[in-house]
Order: structure tokens, then C-alpha cells, then sequence
């Protein structure tokens, strides 16, 4: 689709996704991962811990990667080191994600432009909480 930084580009795609896997997400409340998970759930969106170390958080079973999820995916959010965005960016294009979304202090260029190539939304260095706050105001 297109990577973007257009806010009404973004706020469709907000308002349309329903389901956000939160790739890094922490299981430890005060990481950045955590808090923004929570917040999306207290915002009404079916979300999806992956990290392999945790089996449960927020009381949401954990899945190791975005393979194992057995339900449609419409945003990857990314807490991951940029490093980690290539192989995470292969995985949200198989599962065939909406949007393919790199938290603040998140980039890798390479890896936006597969996504964005294969069909996805791309956000990069944004945080998805920050954005939603401004942007949904629900």
C-alpha cells in the first residue's frame, strides 16, 4: 500500500483495524510495550501479545510470533530493536496483515518498503498510542 505519515491516512486505519499484535510486548507494566497494549485493550481492540518468553500477559494467552496466531491480524505493532524489523516485517506480509506499524524510535527502511510493497499500510517511528489519542479521541 504506502508507507505514511498522512494523520487521516493513519486515523482509517485505526479506525478500521480491530485486532493489534503487539510484537515485544512486555509483561513487566512499566515498559512502553505494556502500557500501550493495555491502553489499545482499554480502547476496545482485540489485542495479541507475541514474545516467546511469556505466556500470558495483560490475561491474554501470548503467542511466540505472528505465525501462531490463530486469528486475522489487521496491525503489527512493533517494540522491537530495528535489527529484529526485517524478519518481523516477513512475518506480518505471510500472515497478511493490514498494517505493519514501527513504534517511536523504530526504523528500518528496508524493511517499510517489502511491507509497503506487499500490500500493507506502513507507520514508522510513531507511537500507535500517541497517534491514536490525537488522532480517534474516543
Amino acid at each position: 500500500m504506502i508507507i505514511t505519515d498522512d494523520p487521516e491516512q493513519i486515523r482509517r486505519v485505526l479506525l478500521a483495524s480491530k485486532t493489534v499484535a503487539v510484537v515485544g510486548c512486555s509483561p513487566r507494566p512499566g515498559r512502553d510495550s505494556h502500557g500501550v497494549a493495555k491502553y489499545l485493550i482499554g480502547k476496545g481492540y482485540d489485542v495479541v501479545p507475541v514474545n516467546p518468553a511469556a505466556a500470558e500477559i495483560l490475561g491474554r494467552k501470548c503467542y511466540p510470533d505472528l505465525r501462531s496466531v490463530p486469528k486475522k491480524i489487521d496491525i503489527v505493532d512493533v517494540f522491537r530493536a530495528p535489527e529484529h524489523v526485517p524478519g518481523v516485517a516477513g512475518e506480518a506480509i505471510a500472515v497478511r496483515a493490514e498494517c505493519l506499524w514501527l513504534q517511536e524510535g523504530v526504523v528500518h527502511e528496508g524493511a517499510a518498503r517489502r511491507a509497503a510493497e506487499a500490500g500493507l499500510y506502513v507507520v514508522q517511528d510513531r507511537c500507535i498510542r500517541v497517534l491514536h489519542t490525537v488522532l480517534v479521541r474516543q
